[in-house]
């Protein structure tokens, strides 16, 4: 087989369903091999919502989300969502052409130096160099990214290899199992929790890539120990459930910053230190910490561990769950019920533009509890996080790492290519919607029905935020926006537009039951921004 055949075979044998990219002009032997193979070939109309495509393929699954890309710009158009997959934990692999390897070595047109490009953002790269490496770079691009901490690997091939003529076969495919936790950590956490007078939770991602959401909600609710979440680890327990807090993240003092305050043990289970900064809820760095996850935990002043219980999530937590002691106290309660208290206050709001909370409610209102939301990073990302409710893992994924705006719309049509049972939502601002927008197109082709909720304040309405809290004026921040609805038509998708609070509703019901792409133009306001952080400035814990 020529060596681009021998690529595709590989792919085949990890098990890829899509490959999301563009084809061009040095991936010509790759493009051709894939037509006889039963992988998909999506075709987007930028890499970087390819990109974002395979980051929220792999952050669902489980599994490397791959895309594809040209040489030159087409690879350094991939590295936005690349890095946004590393930083977030999901697994992806990025494969470009390349000029052939008698060109490598001088300028040359379109010509970079790819590896040295992705190095920084990917846990692996390499540069296929001779044809017969082939199964093994791609054995290990695979088992890199999909190993904790999971994320982005890259793969460089030289057009005049893909032709090449070679007599190789796929690895066999294994994946590795997590170790146990060491004995002697296991007791000694649990004799931590066991003396600890306000034990509290934060869970992180690490939870849900581990699959051990059941498992951590045994353990809270057998040791009585309430449960905070990273914004990336949203539904990691139902919010029905009594012990969960909600989210922490907000970077001003909120609800469940009063229960670090109080707490005098932080149990963080699956919880990455790029999700939320240590220094933010552990400021005074007195309190004892226990570090539950797969990996060791990363060094910051504010994250100094007594207890590191290194190995398979789901063991650990049934193993200290079964010495502990529960916990007798209800501290934490009068936080949760503030929460749920603010998250009702607005349900019934009339006033136009539409206010967030308003917006959150109607929104989670009209979907059921197992959709999927695609949040968009701005300022809308601080309210669904906070507020929107979930009782499911991986039902509203927010990117909280690289945090890269654009996410929305090409992560939706991922979500909504993996579950097309369930309804999928990409949750954006009026910036981040027209920084992948061209996405619309291939939705419509693959005919991939997703709704598209814009947040319009004709504003980079998280900077203008932060501008107002620390300047009380706004610099440079506002923009105009073409007509969402008569876009949204020119693509064959539907489009509407609220002009009174009172049709929000109907019309997420219409557009989610439609089973077409629809595009809903919703002005919010955000001078409810201002008042959050006036709020919580002034707030008295509740505990």
């Amino acid at each position: 087989m020529k060596a681009a055949e021998v690529l595709v075979k590989c792919l085949e044998n990890e098990g890829v369903e899509y490959i999301f990219g563009i084809p061009g002009e040095e991936n010509l032997d790759v493009m051709d091999a894939l037509l006889d193979s039963k992988i998909k070939f999506i075709t987007t109309r930028h890499e970087q919502g390819a990109a974002f495509m395979a980051d929220v393929y792999g952050r669902l699954t489980g599994r490397a989300g791959v895309c594809l890309s040209t040489l030159g710009p087409g690879a350094t158009n991939l590295v936005t969502g690349v890095a946004d997959a590393n930083m977030d934990h999901a697994p992806l692999v990025a494969i470009a052409g390349q000029a052939g390897t008698n060109r490598l070595h001088k300028e040359s047109h379109q010509v970079l130096d790819l590896e040295d490009i992705f190095r920084p953002i990917t846990k692996y790269t390499s540069r296929i160099l001779t044809p017969n490496i082939i199964p093994e770079v791609v054995r290990k691009a695979f088992k890199v990214a999909q190993t904790e901490k999971t994320g982005a690997t890259f793969i460089e091939f030289p057009e005049n290899l893909a032709k090449m003529e070679i007599d190789e076969l796929p690895l066999q495919v294994k994946h590795p199992h997590q170790p146990e936790p060491p004995q002697d950590r296991v007791e000694y956490a649990a004799e931590l929790i066991s003396e600890a007078r306000h034990p509290l939770i934060l869970a992180g991602n690490g939870v849900i890539r581990a699959r051990a959401w059941k498992h951590l909600e045994d353990f809270a609710t057998k040791l009585n120990i309430p449960v905070a979440n990273t914004f990336m680890a949203k539904g990691v327990m139902p919010f029905r459930h009594p012990m969960t807090l909600g989210s922490a993240g907000l970077q001003s003092m909120d609800y469940v910053s009063c229960g670090f305050d109080r707490a005098d043990l932080v149990i963080c289970i699956g919880y990455d230190l790029v999700e939320y900064h240590p220094y933010l809820w552990h400021p005074t760095r007195d309190r004892k910490i226990i570090h539950i996850d797969a990996s060791h935990a990363e060094v910051d002043q504010a994250y100094t561990v007594a207890a590191g219980v290194v190995g398979d999530i789901k063991h650990s937590l049934i193993r200290i769950g079964e010495l502990a002691t529960p916990y007798e106290g209800n501290l934490m309660r009068p936080l949760r019920e503030a929460l749920i208290k603010e998250m009702n206050h607005l349900s019934d709001d009339r006033e136009f533009p539409v206010k967030p909370q308003k917006i959150i409610w109607d929104l989670r209102t009209a979907m059921d509890l197992e959709d999927i939301v695609i949040c968009d990073v701005g300022a809308h990302k601080m309210w669904m996080a906070r507020m929107f409710r979930c009782e499911h893992p991986n039902t509203c994924i927010i990117s909280n790492g690289f945090a890269s705006m654009g996410i929305a719309v090409p992560g939706a049509i991922a979500a909504k290519m993996l579950y097309p049972e369930r309804s999928v939502v990409a949750v954006t601002g009026d910036a981040g919607f027209m920084m992948n927008s061209q996405e619309i197109e291939t939705a419509m082709r693959y005919k991939v029905p997703i709704v598209i909720l814009i947040w319009n304040d004709a504003s980079y309405g998280l900077i203008e935020w932060k501008q107002m809290n620390e300047f009380g004026r706004k610099s440079n921040v506002e923009f105009t926006n073409p007509d969402f609805v008569k876009y949204a038509e020119s693509f064959g998708a539907r489009g509407y537009r609220i002009n009174n609070t009172d049709d929000l509703l109907p019309t997420l019901r219409e557009a989610l039951d439609s089973g077409e792409l629809c595009i809903i133009d919703c002005p919010v306001d955000y001078r409810e921004n201002v008042k959050l952080t006036e709020k919580l400035g002034e707030m008295v814990c509740p505990v």
